[in-house]
């Protein structure tokens, strides 16, 4: 293209010969021979044509596409299999790489950036960190509007720390949220140690306690962890702003360092989403729209039972020990 370019432009042939780096007889050749006259897009297309070789694989492209159609997820090494055993003489990464061209794919889903009204919802995620003295649980309950923060280290996950935990929450809250909503709800309100696996099923203490405060739990797992909005992830931003490169001398030391971070840095920064501070946006319009507080701590069922209450033990049946020689005696 720019050759003829040039030529049209009335630059001679020999300093052609200089700027393209070929000789005076290949221009005289192609301006001969009319291919500075074809239509080069044309041209390209055939060249390329010409230049791909056949390779091993081409036999077996339907099959590949046709197993793909019906099970989308099939693995490379699933597919490399069937059509070796098909007949192809080929490696393993060349169908491979033609997999990965023509594997269908879902459709990206759009992220959904959303905010929730006042008072409406809060969150609450365990998070787990190494300490010189051991392992230590960071409790954390972020109210979903203002982004407003409460968190504190315990020893354990279990059901009465996270009672204690959410109680110290509305408390600093001066409210409780008409909703929680749980990441990974399973591993708080399954069972009593916070251990259970399987399906969700709610703990009826934690039921209870819920309809002590007032409040409807529910799971994060529906929504998608890269979904913004709705689901914040406050323990990266603990573990990155807070807990990295800081020495603590005891778990005494670790909260209060840690209630001083939140007062000082989290719930008076300018957070990224809302544009912000978390504080601000919570005494203008989440601070009155929370639900009332319950009159009393939570009391869980049989915590206040006196050993006299408790059911009386049954009594002993004496059992007559035999040896084995008397059955045997007895059989025969």
């Amino acid at each position: 293209m720019l050759l003829k370019h040039y030529l049209d432009q009335g630059i001679s042939k020999a300093e052609l010969s200089r700027r393209f780096g070929i000789s005076r007889r290949t221009i005289h050749h192609w301006i001969a021979t009319g291919q500075l006259d074809r239509d080069l897009a044309a041209g390209a297309a055939g060249a390329a044509r010409r230049r791909r070789r056949k390779q091993k694989l081409d036999p077996y492209k339907g099959i590949i596409k046709a197993r793909l159609e019906e099970y989308p997820q099939l693995s490379a090494q699933r597919l490399f299999d069937e059509v070796r055993t098909a007949g192809y003489p080929g490696g393993y990464s060349r169908v491979r790489d033609y997999v990965g061209q023509v594997r269908p794919r879902a459709p990206v889903e759009p992220t959904v950036r959303f905010e929730t009204p006042p008072g409406r919802q809060g969150q609450v995620d365990f998070g787990t960190f190494t300490l010189p003295w051991g392992r230590r649980h960071a409790l954390l309950v972020m109210l979903g509007h203002s982004r407003l923060l409460w968190l504190r280290f315990y020893r354990r996950q279990t059901m009465r720390v996270l009672f204690d935990g959410l109680e110290g929450a509305f408390a600093r809250f001066g409210g409780v949220p008409r909703e929680l909503l749980f990441d990974q709800m399973r591993t708080v309100v399954l069972s009593d140690d916070c251990t259970g696996g399987g399906e969700l099923i709610l703990n009826p203490e934690f039921l209870r306690f819920a309809a002590h405060w007032g409040f409807m739990p529910r799971s994060c797992r529906p929504y998608r962890a890269r979904t913004k909005g709705k689901v914040e992830r406050p323990i990266r931003y603990l573990r990155e702003n807070f807990f990295y490169g800081r020495t603590f001398a005891s778990d005494e030391d670790l909260n209060g360092q840690a209630a001083r971070w939140l007062d000082g840095t989290a719930n008076v920064r300018v957070h990224g989403t809302t544009g912000e501070r978390p504080v601000d946006r919570f005494e203008r319009d989440e601070r009155g729209a929370l639900g009332p507080l319950a009159g009393r701590p939570y009391r869980r069922l049989g915590a206040t039972q006196s050993a006299a209450s408790a059911a009386p033990a049954r009594p002993a049946v004496p059992v007559q020990k035999r040896s084995l020689a008397d059955y045997a005696e007895v059989a025969r």
